[in-house]
């Protein structure tokens, strides 16, 4: 009997954020460089994203490059820039608003100007992807409380924090969904995910398919989201 998939989700379910993990282990595991597990990373983040926004999540926001994954070979660096590079060419589409969310300032300037680009062109789409690249949550954090410094503020609120962070004015996520195996949130969203749902697969992500997630929104439905109250 053939599955039937998620038709639309409700207002429950506004923001999903993904870790996308296991690139470079999917590689590993067919005898190949790291850098065709990325390619394939890319092809399946596109699938995936225009999925969630096909069934109606609002926004969805992908951990694509931490600000500790500097620290990998070279070689594989460059690949995943070279591979963003491609991307950002390839966007057309205007429906979805796109922001990259993150520190741009250790990023090549063709790049930046190239991302600048994106997030002005589609900044009247009517639901959002943020691509988290150079991004860590402590730093994120610590920028928003500079940027509050600078305004002169001596009272700050709960408000002025998530209006000062990277995704400012996107709802917190609802649901993050790890692949890999890995039981971990690696520096993402932190503020953000105080009341998040986490669910974690041992899919890795180049093997990620609607199907999949479809069974971790079929699970966020299952449980009951009580953010510190008591059951109803």
């Amino acid at each position: 009997m053939q599955k039937k998939s998620i038709q639309t989700v409700d207002e429950r379910l506004k923001h999903i954020a993904f870790i996308m993990d296991g690139n470079g282990r999917w590689a590993n595991k067919r005898g190949m460089p790291r850098e065709f597990g990325h390619k394939k990373g890319v092809q399946v983040f596109q699938e995936i994203t225009e999925y969630c926004h096909k069934i109606g999540v609002k926004c969805v926001t992908v951990y694509a490059f931490s600000t500790e994954n500097w620290k990998r070979p070279q070689k594989e660096v460059e690949a995943i820039m070279k591979l963003l590079d491609e991307y950002l060419d390839k966007t057309s589409k205007e429906d979805v608003r796109v922001c990259f969310i993150g520190d741009k300032n250790r990023l090549a300037p063709e790049l930046v100007e190239k991302i600048n680009s994106v997030e002005e062109r589609t900044k009247k789409g009517k639901s959002t992807l943020n691509v988290a690249l150079n991004y860590g949550s402590r730093a994120e954090i610590v920028n928003a409380c500079n940027k509050l410094i600078a305004t002169g503020k001596d009272n700050v609120t709960e408000e002025d924090i998530n209006a000062a962070l990277y995704t400012g004015g996107c709802p917190d996520p609802d649901l993050i969904i790890r692949t890999g195996g890995d039981l971990r949130i690696s520096n993402f969203l932190l503020w953000q995910a105080a009341y998040s749902e986490l669910y974690f697969t041992d899919t890795l992500w180049p093997d990620m398919t609607s199907d999949d997630v479809d069974a971790a929104i079929e699970n966020f439905y299952s449980r009951k989201r009580r953010f510190g109250g008591l059951d109803k």
